[in-house]
């Protein structure tokens, strides 16, 4: 990312990495979930935000990768406070499993950050016959914000911390069907493009946070919700697709960012004073950005709502 240094308003820029924007700031007291923590930028979320002493409990859908993960950080920073949780965002039953133990357990819940996904997939159906990257991206997210917000709620009145929401997106929304979210044909392999799909539930990801930002704000909850684009980084998202996965191994360290620079602006929108207050925004490079119009959309985000709330019915 050499190319790209120019820092934006917040004094970041692409290059940024995630400890340079939570630099001096003190975490400790705070509880975050991190789902998809047992890789890529999910690992390094959940390091810096311990660095910075928060309790981070992570989602993951290996138990013995996030032991791992988990005893790596640990050796690095003695007094990291991480657990883990089973979680398969495709499973509705995972994800009702994972909010219960943890609604259970009475630990406070300041940050959420919505961040495992998967891309480019051939078309697959998850156990709950929905497609197979929305079911994930999106489906799942929604479902385990909406079981996590009373004790976000609560934790936010009681501690008078503000709670924080993060959609991890990304640029990809740019690029979904032509109609956005193709409610009529979610499940539909006819027509299906593992691009386009991924394009759709990153889209998905924003409407989400968007409209969740409205309904919190008339609901008067000191929570913010935002999405974000991390960047084109190296991780083995691109692993279903060999040519470009090929592509990415051999191009990677010039033109695409670290782990560490990909996590940056996760970490930025979860802790950073800057986004205090600001809600129902897209972020790119620890920056405010624009999504394109549709990811803007206040009707589309009202639809996907209602459609996601009877897919989880």
């Amino acid at each position: 990312m050499w190319l790209f240094r120019r820092k934006g308003p917040s004094g970041f820029s692409s290059s940024s990495t995630a400890e340079e924007v939570t630099q001096g700031i003190d975490a400790s007291g705070l509880t975050a979930i991190v789902t998809g923590a047992s890789s890529g930028i999910g690992t390094e979320t959940t390091r810096v935000l311990a660095l910075r002493g928060a309790h981070v409990i992570m989602g993951v859908r290996n138990m013995a990768a996030g032991k791992d993960v988990k005893e790596a950080i640990v050796k690095e920073i003695p007094t990291a406070k991480i657990d883990a949780i089973e979680l398969d965002l495709s499973s509705l039953s995972s994800v009702r499993k994972f909010a219960s133990e943890f609604n259970s357990s009475g630990r406070p819940l300041n940050i959420l950050i919505n961040n495992a996904g998967i891309m480019a997939t051939p078309f697959m159906l998850s156990k709950d016959n929905i497609e197979l990257q929305f079911a994930t991206n999106h489906v799942g997210h929604f479902l385990l914000t909406n079981l996590l917000l009373d004790t976000m709620k609560k934790t936010a009145r009681k501690s008078s911390k503000e709670g924080r929401i993060v959609n991890v997106s990304s640029e990809a929304h740019r690029y979904p069907y032509r109609e956005g979210i193709r409610f009529d044909k979610i499940n539909d392999p006819s027509g299906y493009s593992s691009f386009a799909a991924y394009g759709q539930s990153k889209l998905a990801n924003i409407l989400h946070a968007n409209e969740l930002a409205k309904r919190l704000k008339e609901d008067g909850a000191d929570i913010t919700a935002n999405s974000l684009h991390p960047g084109a980084i190296v991780t083995n998202l691109f692993r279903h697709n060999s040519t470009i996965n090929g592509l990415v191994n051999l191009l990677g360290r010039a033109v695409l960012k670290s782990v560490q620079q990909g996590a940056a602006t996760t970490c930025y929108v979860a802790l950073h004073p800057q986004v205090k207050g600001v809600t129902g925004e897209y972020f790119s490079d620890s920056n405010l950005a624009k999504p394109r119009p549709q990811g803007q959309d206040v009707d589309l985000a009202k639809k996907l709502w209602d459609f996601s709330m009877d897919l989880v019915k």
